[in-house]
């Protein structure tokens, strides 16, 4: 197959090269667009690699928020240290991506931009109420929207044509906030999982408090269970450990915010079922 590669050296250069390309795909890491040129689902005529346009690097910013570059890769996102104190959990989802050869070279950007359901950092990126920016030619200002608008389908996302996401900003965490990241995987390391589970709250007075629940690999897109959000409210810290009732009752209204299809990793029913168990384990491991 053949292409027309370029290699813009900045963002303008890039925007400018996707304006007068119609239809070119963008790459970064290219593990995905790779894997799918290989499988005859894509055919570029014009890929505009983004490698060296100056998007990689992970910061903190003046209010307390993290930004991730887009072409940060996974690695380099799993062992930052400024990620690590930010949220362990979040480093421990970019750490459960694929092989360490796999995360090397696939990117914060290009992971959300593939809009996989089944990876792992969309979910933890969901229940920290993260944000995406994306650039486009003629724009002054880029247009900033939650991770949750920007998952739309399976491997399809609201991204415009002509736009480049340019990072991922991650708000900042309310003091005592605690987070974790679960995946149930009966396979092998580097597999999808069956069902992965994101958990973020704050334990106030003995009582958890604004509880976020995101699961992935449930669905055509990761989503925040809301349902079970909402029953979570409050939920007591007992002497003998969390309100049992209460959170057993919760995390069964899970089962009904996700649409999982049967394939090799279990039948819907199961994934159902697996997506309560997890979810009850991601709150009880806030609590503990």
């Amino acid at each position: 197959m053949s292409f027309e590669l370029h290699r813009p050296r900045s963002l303008d250069e890039a925007l400018t090269l996707l304006e007068k390309n119609e239809g070119a795909h963008v790459m970064a890491g290219a593990t995905a667009l790779v894997l799918l040129m290989r499988q005859g689902l894509v055919r570029p005529s014009v890929v505009v690699s983004l490698r060296d346009a100056g998007l990689g690097g992970i910061r903190a910013e003046s209010d307390g928020a993290l930004w991730l570059g887009a072409t940060t890769t996974i690695r380099e996102a799993e062992e930052s240290p400024l990620v690590r104190s930010f949220c362990p959990a979040l480093a421990e989802a970019f750490g459960h991506v694929a092989t360490v050869r796999v995360r090397d070279q696939a990117t914060v950007g290009g992971n959300l931009a593939h809009a996989d359901p089944a990876q792992d950092p969309p979910p933890m990126l969901l229940a920290l109420g993260a944000e995406v920016e994306l650039a486009k030619a003629g724009r002054k200002k880029p247009r900033r929207i939650p991770v949750e608008e920007l998952l739309v389908g399976l491997f399809e996302t609201s991204i415009e044509e002509g736009e480049i996401l340019t990072g991922v900003r991650v708000p900042p965490l309310p003091a005592g906030t605690r987070a974790t990241y679960v995946k149930f995987l009966p396979r092998t390391e580097d597999d999808y999982a069956t069902v992965s589970v994101a958990a973020v709250g704050r334990v106030t007075n003995g009582a958890l408090m604004d509880a976020r629940i995101a699961l992935g690999s449930v669905g055509p897109t990761a989503v925040r269970a809301r349902k079970t959000e909402a029953a979570l409210r409050e939920v007591a810290l007992m002497p003998g450990g969390a309100d049992n009732g209460r959170l057993t009752a919760a995390a069964a209204l899970v089962r009904d915010e996700i649409d999982p299809l049967d394939d090799i990793r279990g039948s819907a029913e199961y994934k159902r079922e697996m997506a309560r168990v997890w979810t009850e384990r991601a709150v009880r491991s806030l609590l503990s």
